[in-house]
């Protein structure tokens, strides 16, 4: 029986997710995040029987591990950062990793983007490709073009 995994576990979100399907599931988790921030230790308390894989390391760790599920909440999500480095290393390129992992060994894969890409809400939050070139996004995270062949 596999894992499921939750990145970003120890964010807002994905804690809350982490609590519900630890309290509903049968399956065994691997949280993934950034654990040495103190701010977010009180999201996984009662998590500490779940697998905890650093984020740095994941991605390295991926091929070994035993998935059925991956959920995807894990980014840089802070809508003030401006430097791009940052956006390509733990948005894109890591995201692009999880995603090539999950479609070669058909794991299910929900992947979670933040809503600064979308601008300000003024045009709405449409997934609708017509709409994207008029999005005004935020931060370089929402601002860069993506060449989604390479996905």
């Amino acid at each position: 029986m596999g894992n499921i995994v939750v990145t970003g576990a120890a964010g807002f979100i994905g804690s809350c997710l982490a609590h519900h399907l630890f309290r509903n599931v049968s399956k065994s988790l691997i949280l993934v995040d950034d654990f040495n921030k103190n701010d977010k230790k009180k999201n996984i308390e009662g998590l500490e029987t779940a697998t905890h894989i650093a984020r740095d390391t994941f991605i390295e760790q991926l091929p070994q591990l035993d998935i059925d599920f991956i959920f995807h909440l894990g980014a840089r999500t802070d809508t003030t950062e401006f430097d791009v480095s940052i956006f390509d290393a733990l948005n894109l390129n890591y995201s692009k990793s999880i995603w090539r992992h999950c479609a070669e060994n058909h794991i299910p894969l929900i992947y979670a983007s933040s809503a600064a890409t979308y601008g300000d809400g003024e045009l709405g939050f449409d997934d609708d490709n017509s709409t994207m070139t008029n999005l005004k996004p935020l931060n370089p995270y929402g601002q860069s073009k993506l060449d989604f062949d390479i996905w």
